[in-house]
Parts: C-alpha cells; structure tokens; sequence
C-alpha cells in the first residue's frame, strides 16, 4: 500500500509540488487522509448502544464491503511502516467500537477489559474471515455465528438483545 505522491497527484491533476504544499509531506498526506477514513469508518459503524444483534450485522456488513481491504494492509503491517500505523489505529478504532455499542453490558463489570478483549475478537475481521471468506458462510450464518460468540462472552444477564 505504498503511497506514491506523482500518483496522488496525477489522479487529482495537479503537480507533486501542489501536492507537497497542501500537505506538507507524504505523512501529511497520510494523516489526513487516514483522519478522514476514521471518520468515514465511525459513522458507517454506528450501531445502537446496547444490541448486539445490530452491532454484529453493522459489523459483518463493513467487512463485506472493506474486509479484504484490511486483510491486506494487515498482511503488509511488518513491511511497511504506513500501514502498520494504519493497522494499530484500525485496531483501536475497532475496540473504542466495542467498548462504546456493548457499554452497557459492561457497566460496573470487574472483568470488563476481559469481556472488551473477548467482544473485540468476536466482532474482529479476523474473525469474519474464517467464517464468511475460508467457510464460504453466507452473510446471515455469518451473523448468527459471530452474534453466537458475542453472546457467550456478555454476562446473561447483562445481554439485552
């Protein structure tokens, strides 16, 4: 996922130099554009607080559509240093994710750095892969399936969906 400044700059028609000035370097470039993709992945994320059916079809639906994109990044993440910055800040976004849409099953939970790792690994692309791309799952089984794991990681009776 090399960025190569003559590329951005020939798909927006202007120099490298322009390109250069507005942002101020290659990272510069990168930091706003990842800026700008956090908030494009927040706002196609947003799930109701507290369902966990919903958050697990928000979840599969976004890795229908960008899964295999972040696979690839996460498979250049020990060879190139933009994505694996890219990679970490996906990973935090993804357990700010989980901590705010299950935040009230975790409410006043001892545990609950356990049940954030446990929900992160449910709802995780990774997760998605196995099932959806090496099981060949349809998109409801998917859902069933993750939504399965989620629900045997929330306490029963903190589980409102």
């Amino acid at each position: 996922m090399e960025i190569i400044l003559a590329d951005v700059a020939a798909r927006a028609g202007v120099t490298v130099q322009t390109v250069l000035r507005h942002f101020g370097s290659r990272q510069g470039l990168f930091e706003q554009a990842q800026a700008r993709r956090v908030e494009r992945v927040r706002a196609e994320r947003a799930t109701p607080v507290g369902d966990p059916a919903s958050a697990v079809r928000t979840i599969v639906a976004f890795y229908d559509r960008l899964g295999e994109w972040s696979l690839r990044l996460q498979a250049q993440e020990h060879s190139d240093e933009l994505s694996r910055q890219t990679v970490e800040l996906g990973r935090r976004v993804h357990r700010e994710w989980v901590e705010e849409v299950f935040a009230p099953q975790l409410v006043g939970r001892r545990d609950r750095k356990e049940l954030v790792d446990m929900l992160v690994v449910a709802t995780d692309v990774l997760t998605w892969k196995i099932l959806r791309r090496d099981g060949g799952m349809d998109r409801s089984t998917t859902c069933k399936r993750m939504l399965r794991l989620v629900r045997a990681v929330l306490p029963a009776s903190a589980e409102r969906s």
